[in-house]
């Protein structure tokens, strides 16, 4: 049986998005975490959700408190798409010619890989 092949997301941390589709669509938000095998985000105010917690008193000062505590929760990576200017874009990858150094000192013609918008082609 062959290895499953690794999920591919686009989007990192730090990257501003907006939610096209669920109960938050339309809200904007920045990516905290980018959980890859699950193939999903976690974004700042978005997908909130209230967890009820036990009061736990073992280590003292480090003792959890009890109660309701809100958090986000993971949203699917196909519910959102990266905010550029005014808009939303998708996301493309263009190969560009650039000059590393090795160890030793010396230079050389390598390329690297950017993420680009598909809408105005501009690096993001």
């Amino acid at each position: 049986m062959a290895t499953p092949k690794k999920a591919k997301i686009d989007i990192k941390k730090g990257d501003t998005v907006k939610v096209i589709a669920g109960k938050d669509k339309g809200a904007e938000g920045k990516v905290i975490k980018v959980l890859r095998e699950e193939q999903r985000l976690i974004v700042e105010g978005v997908n909130r959700i209230k967890r009820h917690t036990k009061v736990v008193n073992q280590g003292g000062r480090a003792g959890n408190t009890g109660g309701i505590i809100t958090t986000e929760a993971p949203i699917h990576v196909s519910n959102v798409m990266l905010v550029e200017g005014d808009g939303v874009t998708r996301i493309g990858f263009r190969r560009e010619e650039v000059t590393k150094r090795r160890p030793d000192g010396s230079t050389y013609l390598g390329t690297r890989s950017v993420r680009i918008s598909r809408k105005t082609g501009k690096e993001i």
